[in-house]
């Protein structure tokens, strides 16, 4: 008997609109971030053409000129600079493709106060293209009547007239992040100090007040990855609890990197040559992260070293 084949799920398109000045750009850039297509002054007669199907295709398929595939949520902003622009014509374009069961769509209207507005407009000099010859606030009016009927139809309206970028980045982030197939990048490493600190590293942690398993002959040759190391390391008495604290920190620090869309997160552990001691903690707490749901990537810096055992005992005072 034949497994029914699994429906494909529906293209999810964002369109981001709303005042001029009020943070389109910023919000589509965080849109990028968080794993979107995105894309800016889109021509509005185009829209149906970007996302058409064929025989054969899903929805957004078309959108390869864009970069765009059916897996990418797809961000598409416009404004009233935009070719073509009229709200009305709008409204009935979305509509209509709000009738696909192929295509999912939310409208994003950024909105702000007038006097706001002025006020980025006179700190970056810029004229409003609704203005003519007018003060900017003339033009903010203007284009906030036209633009009136789209604010009432959208799905969500964002007031960025109190927000920092910052504000306005975290707010994308909150409404939107739950349809992103991107996390932070997480990589653990292990290090020598002897050969310098990670320049790229977000948090070190050393790992030398720690028995050094080097002023052992029989364990010299081994690394943190052998088991007759981790038994040595496990056996000093400060190793539990440093492990449980750093990992609690650690599990901590992470969600929140995450919600403030920080995308790569790099955590290095060192010790005198970067081959017993860092190894073996940045392995026992990658697998802590593995446990808790988390994906990091690991890597050994100066394990393959040749000098690395040298340079353990170079040290004049056991550390």
């Amino acid at each position: 008997m034949s497994t029914p084949s699994t429906a494909p799920q529906p293209q999810r398109v964002l369109l981001v609109t709303g005042l001029l000045g009020a943070g389109k750009t910023t919000a589509l850039r965080t849109l990028e971030d968080l794993g979107w297509e995105a894309i800016d002054n889109f021509p509005i007669r185009l829209l149906d053409r970007l996302l058409e199907t064929e025989p054969g295709q899903t929805a957004g398929a078309a959108a390869g000129a864009a970069g765009g595939d059916t897996a990418t949520p797809l961000a598409i902003g416009f404004d009233t600079r935009t070719r073509g622009f009229d709200p009305q014509t709008i409204i009935e374009r979305v509509k209509a493709l709000l009738t696909r069961s192929d295509l999912s769509v939310t409208t994003l209207f950024l909105d702000c106060g007038g006097a706001e507005l002025e006020r980025r407009y006179n700190e970056t000099r810029r004229r409003h293209p609704m203005s003519d010859d007018r003060p900017a606030a003339s033009g903010i009016a203007a284009e906030r009547e036209l633009l009136s009927p789209l604010r009432r139809w959208a799905d969500v309206v964002i007031s960025t007239t109190d927000f920092t970028t910052n504000d306005l980045q975290q707010a994308i982030r909150q409404q939107f992040a739950a349809l992103s197939p991107s996390r932070t990048t997480i990589t653990v490493s292990s290090f020598g100090f002897s050969r310098g600190t990670p320049p790229l590293a977000d948090l070190v942690f050393d790992m030398r007040f720690l028995a050094n398993p080097h002023w052992d002959e029989a364990l010299r040759p081994m690394t943190g990855k052998d088991a007759p190391i981790g038994a040595y390391i496990r056996q000093d008495p400060a190793y539990a609890e440093a492990y449980e604290r750093i990992l609690g920190l650690l599990l901590l620090l992470l969600p929140r990197f995450e919600a403030q869309g920080k995308a790569y997160v790099h955590i290095a552990f060192g010790c005198t040559g970067g081959r017993h001691r860092s190894v073996f903690m940045a392995e026992q707490i990658a697998q802590g992260l593995r446990d808790a749901g988390f994906s990091p990537t690991l890597l050994h810096r100066n394990l393959a070293s040749r000098g690395a055992n040298l340079l353990e005992g170079a040290q004049a005072v056991q550390v």
